[in-house]
């Protein structure tokens, strides 16, 4: 059972020292409340012979100072472990996040976003309370119950042997409710990320959703997925409530147990009436403990089902990592920024041939436009240069050198890399622009924007660099959108430039307005872009046809022109297309 807190064991080695002042505190709390039934023993004992003021006085004040001292005790025994149960879940927070960051752009690809916010949230909530109240409350139980059975058996062996004749029955009630419990909150949990899901899908897709009237289905589903929650939950809510009652039962048995048995001793005076009234003190005094034993339960069940939904994040690990870098390039902090692309071969994991090969260099400083149909794999190339996705080794080159050798923090602090989906943070425009940049001056930022043509739209805002765009940038158009992200390329002044079909959303005019930006800072600097448009592509040094999946065409506009193949094409469609416009 206590394998399952595994993944803990670095947590609860680091508060070690807590654990201990935590585990005294508890220890001397214990200790100072089973005195408090031989101080009753006594009274009674001693009372039965003659009842004097200075009698009651005195053992008035040791009650009242056995309930002080553990009333300070118990403050401190709480203080501390659950405080370390925060610390913990402070520091397990902080890892789970380091780690999500670490892992590749695969793994957000087939994990669902809700889900993952379900085990950041629900779940690290439940593991706190394991590490917590569970922890507490059992060493509690354990050491208490330890200490009142040695009184107990001093008191009476025989009567105590009655008194714990219901705990095998409580054991394996315990075993039995406490694997159901387990099975039940990890549905429950499941549940529970699939709600997150969708509700974060609803959100973020809220404009789809009303776009297609679809308010109301959307509605529905929730409610069926809500549904299903509440119904497991009560299935669980169930389950606890038997087994609280339970265990209050057999306690309550033995209780009678004692009062009969005990009550036949005294009367027969094999026991004093202070043995007797010590005797149900303690039995009284353990009612809480095991009342406690049911609560606990269900939190180490909840907890500890919690805790494998998060160890199963932390099991995985990242695709891309600096495993292959190389000596002498760890301390490294430029590149010059000539690619190349030698017999490239690539596929997604279980999938077809997306990429076959593709024999490609790059010269640093100079242009590369990419064309070709949806699907020819455009994408997928550019995502080979920042290492969003890994190739096999020798195959992607950078200044001559498997471009694995280099360490990804130097990798990606000089590429600027503009994605097909912008994605924006609910942040300023100005802190949006910034991103991964430190210490960005508001010179800088303005530059950027005038180098993508967004700031005569900025000057229009009413807060214009301050004003929040919303999440994912809801306030802003698609092709304010797109400016932004070239912008926060921009602004890293990056030796490498991908734009991923970064103006598609601008019209013609924007298009050559930000081109024009754009062939200032392109030089010196090696540039790759998609486009669909001729007009984008025309004046790169080198233009790329991919057509599934490899290279067809290679060369200048004009010498591509000359070809009259797939380029020649849609360069004559495109003209075509621009005289319809016209007439």
């Amino acid at each position: 059972m206590f394998k399952r807190l595994d993944p803990l064991k670095p947590y609860l080695y680091r508060y070690r020292r807590s654990f201990f002042w935590g585990t005294l505190a508890l220890l001397l709390n214990n200790a100072i409340w089973i005195m408090f039934p031989q101080v009753i023993r006594r009274a009674v004992d001693d009372m039965n012979r003659g009842i004097t003021r200075h009698k009651i006085v005195t053992y008035s004040l040791l009650l009242v100072a056995i309930a002080l001292s553990k009333g300070i005790f118990q403050f401190l025994m709480r203080w501390i472990l659950i405080g370390v149960s925060r610390d913990i879940e402070f520091d397990l927070r902080n890892d789970f996040f380091r780690h999500l960051e670490s892992l590749s752009y695969s793994y957000y690809q087939r994990t669902r976003t809700g889900d993952i916010m379900a085990r950041a949230t629900n779940d690290l909530n439940a593991v706190r309370m394991l590490l917590g109240p569970a922890i507490m409350y059992t060493a509690n139980t354990v050491v208490f119950t330890a200490g009142a059975l040695l009184f107990m058996l001093q008191i009476s062996p025989r009567l105590t042997m009655f008194a714990f004749l219901p705990l095998p029955v409580a054991s394996v009630l315990v075993q039995y409710f406490g694997r159901r419990i387990h099975e039940r909150f990890e549905r429950i949990q499941a549940t529970f990320s699939d709600i997150s899901a969708r509700a974060q899908e609803n959100f973020s897709g809220a404009r789809l959703v009303r776009a297609y009237v679809q308010e109301e289905p959307e509605i529905k589903l929730f409610e069926t997925s809500n549904r299903e929650y509440i119904a497991r939950s009560l299935k669980l809510v169930r389950l606890i409530g038997m087994l609280w009652p339970t265990l209050e039962t057999l306690l309550g048995l033995a209780i009678i147990l004692v009062l009969w048995l005990g009550g036949r001793e005294v009367l027969l005076h094999r026991m004093s009436v202070g043995d007797f009234v010590a005797y149900n003190t303690y039995m009284v005094q353990l009612t809480w403990p095991v009342i406690a034993l049911g609560w606990v339960i269900n939190i180490f069940q909840r907890g500890t089902a919690s805790l494998g939904r998060i160890a199963e994040i932390f099991k995985e690990k990242p695709v891309v990592t600096d495993a292959g870098v190389a000596p002498d390039l760890k301390h490294a902090q430029d590149i010059d920024g000539d690619i190349e692309f030698r017999d490239l071969d690539f596929s997604y994991p279980s999938g077809p041939p997306v990429l076959s090969g593709i024999n490609l260099r790059i010269p640093a400083g100079t242009s590369l436009a990419i064309v070709g149909p949806t699907g020819s794999g455009k994408s997928t190339l550019v995502s080979l240069v920042p290492r969003i996705y890994d190739a096999a080794r020798g195959s992607v080159l950078l200044d001559g050198r498997n471009i694995s050798e280099f360490p990804l923090e130097v990798l990606r602090k000089n590429i600027g890399f503009v994605p097909q989906e912008t994605f924006l943070f609910s942040a300023t425009i100005r802190e949006n622009i910034a991103f991964g940049v430190q210490h960005s001056t508001d010179e800088e930022v303005e530059a950027a924007a005038e180098a993508s043509s967004l700031a005569k739209d900025i000057d229009g805002f009413p807060n214009r660099y301050a004003t929040l765009v919303g999440e994912r940038g809801l306030t802003l158009s698609g092709g304010q959108k797109q400016r932004t992200a070239i912008a926060r390329a921009i602004i890293r002044n990056p030796r490498i430039l991908v734009l991923d079909d970064a103006l598609s959303s601008v019209d013609t005019y924007t298009e050559e307005k930000i081109l024009n930006h754009l062939r200032e800072i392109m030089k010196g600097r090696t540039t790759i872009f998609i486009s669909h448009r001729v007009s984008t592509v025309r004046a790169a040094d080198q233009i790329a046809v991919l057509h599934g999946g490899s290279i067809v065409e290679l060369g200048t506009h004009e010498e591509l022109i000359a070809r009259n193949g797939y380029y020649a094409d849609l360069y004559n469609k495109q003209l075509l297309e621009e005289e319809l416009a016209q007439v």
